[in-house]
């Protein structure tokens, strides 16, 4: 009996290095909670399949675990709380700005309180600038491209849309909606003189059920387009309330590409719909073609289906800069994190040190019928898809910072 407890210890494997999840697992934006979760819980499954995170006692494999922020800032610091003493010292977030705000903060006063207990926070989505700008934290890592860099890329496609000479901006109220609209006006002013902007307006974060009174006043308003940076149900059901009233015009958004809104807006939305992103299902290529059926192998029902390169991303940096440290602890990955370079599906992003900002080629598409040319792939099995109508490279994305960062 002894000598089977011995042998039994001899192949235990090593624990796993956890990865708390805080996101949205219940309320309104549960379900961009549950797509992030598919994302990450992928991306590790194939590091793990390839042996795990090689380190000196032995390799590991990642773990995602879930805590629910409920969409609510207190509840995300609780489930920070949470993680910490539950051990992990890697948290990922991503779908609220102001969320990612509060937890900088509450990371950068814990790792200062508690130097042997330091955590680090991996940010796919929160794209409000101030974070690896004024904000910027030595443990803080955005991967996906902030909202001054995603209104830069859709301007690319915007300024030569000579159809449009009046615009409706909408947006989420709160910090990042504020953002985007900020930076929307100033790049028309800038770039679009010409179009008139003929309303310019901020609703309740995931409060509004109804969207046909705005739907109403933007159809009255005679937009020829509207621009936002809504996302989750509030932009399905802005999309689906604009369909319902009549509204012909075009949609220039940061996150039409997924989520219900393809399938809400139909066939109105063909040629009109545009989105941004760091990749799509129908980028060019072997390897990204390869990358996205893999997936779809993975997850095979409709409702699944919404990949993000950036959130793999996420993980293969995360397990490249364990191994380069030689350890788990925060500070000794953050500082091969700074110097992380990823290649895969054919596209590189590189971390920059100086704001700790992911810096990636750009993407803007433009929503089609499956079988159009450059549409191979739908969305979450709706008939449509999104085909690439200009790439910006990593270098012409990117934009300067004023972070002045404060290293340990």
């Amino acid at each position: 009996m002894f000598g089977l407890a011995l042998s039994f210890y001899a192949v235990a494997q090593p624990a796993p290095i956890k990865v708390a999840l805080i996101e949205s697992m219940s309320g309104p934006f549960a379900n961009t909670g549950e797509a992030v979760f598919r994302n990450l819980v992928w991306a590790t499954e194939r590091v793990n399949a390839r042996g795990g995170v090689k380190l000196a006692g032995g390799a590991r494999n990642l773990l995602i675990e879930r805590y629910d922020s409920k969409g609510q800032n207190e509840e995300a610091l609780s489930a920070l709380r949470a993680a910490i003493d539950d051990g992990v010292t890697v948290i990922a977030q991503g779908n609220s700005s102001a969320t990612a705000a509060v937890l900088i903060d509450a990371i950068n006063k814990h790792n200062e309180r508690e130097p042997g207990k330091r955590v680090l926070l991996l940010n796919y989505s929160a794209v409000d600038p101030s974070l690896t700008n004024e904000k910027c934290s030595y443990w803080h890592f955005r991967f996906d491209a902030h909202a001054d860099m995603r209104m830069t890329a859709l301007m690319e496609v915007f300024k030569d849309d000579q159809a449009v000479k009046s615009v409706y901006l909408m947006g989420q109220d709160y910090s990042f909606g504020q953002s985007v609209l900020k930076e929307a006006k100033r790049q028309i002013a800038d770039k679009r003189p010409d179009v008139q902007i003929v309303g310019d307006e901020l609703h309740p974060l995931g409060r509004v059920k109804d969207f046909i009174p705005y739907a109403v006043k933007i159809k009255a308003s005679g937009a020829q387009a509207v621009l936002t940076g809504n996302w989750g149900n509030d932009l399905t059901l802005l999309v689906k309330a604009a369909k319902d009233v009549g509204f012909d015009g075009k949609f220039y958004t940061f996150y039409g590409n997924a989520l219900g809104a393809p399938a809400a807006i139909g066939d109105a939305g063909v040629g009109k719909v545009i989105a941004v992103a760091e990749w799509f299902p129908n980028a060019s290529g072997a390897a990204s073609e390869s990358f996205y059926q893999s997936f779809r192998q993975r997850f095979s029902a409709p409702k699944d289906d919404y990949v993000h390169m950036r959130m793999q991303m996420v993980m293969e940096a995360l397990a490249q800069s364990i191994e380069k440290a030689g350890s788990t602890e925060a500070g000794a990955v953050a500082a091969q994190m700074e110097k992380a370079v990823v290649t895969m599906a054919g596209q590189t992003g590189t971390m920059r040190a100086s704001d700790h900002q992911f810096q990636q080629p750009l993407l803007v598409a433009q929503m089609g019928k499956l079988g159009d040319a450059g549409v191979k792939f739908d969305v979450e099995g709706s008939g449509y898809g999104f085909r690439v109508i200009k790439t910006i490279a990593s270098d012409k994305a990117a934009m300067p910072t004023t972070c002045k960062m404060a290293r340990p």
